[in-house]
């Protein structure tokens, strides 16, 4: 449960706007769409493998 304590003279949009980020850094909606379809664990791990690829080419370029 996702519990955002509205602080004395905050304004309802602020409050609203921690409870989103927090929100998706749990990552409810990410499962939520994962789990819409079935994907074969050999396709997860070609595109989990592909996505660290893509990460590690994208580092790799900025510390150049």
């Amino acid at each position: 449960m996702i519990i955002v304590n509205v602080k004395d003279n905050e304004s309802v949009d602020r409050a609203l706007k921690r409870f989103k980020k927090k929100f998706e850094r749990t990552g409810v909606l990410k499962e939520l769409r994962a789990r819409t379809f079935f994907q074969k664990p050999s396709v997860a791990r070609r595109k989990q493998k592909e996505r660290a690829v893509y990460k590690q080419q994208l580092f790799a370029d900025q510390n150049y």
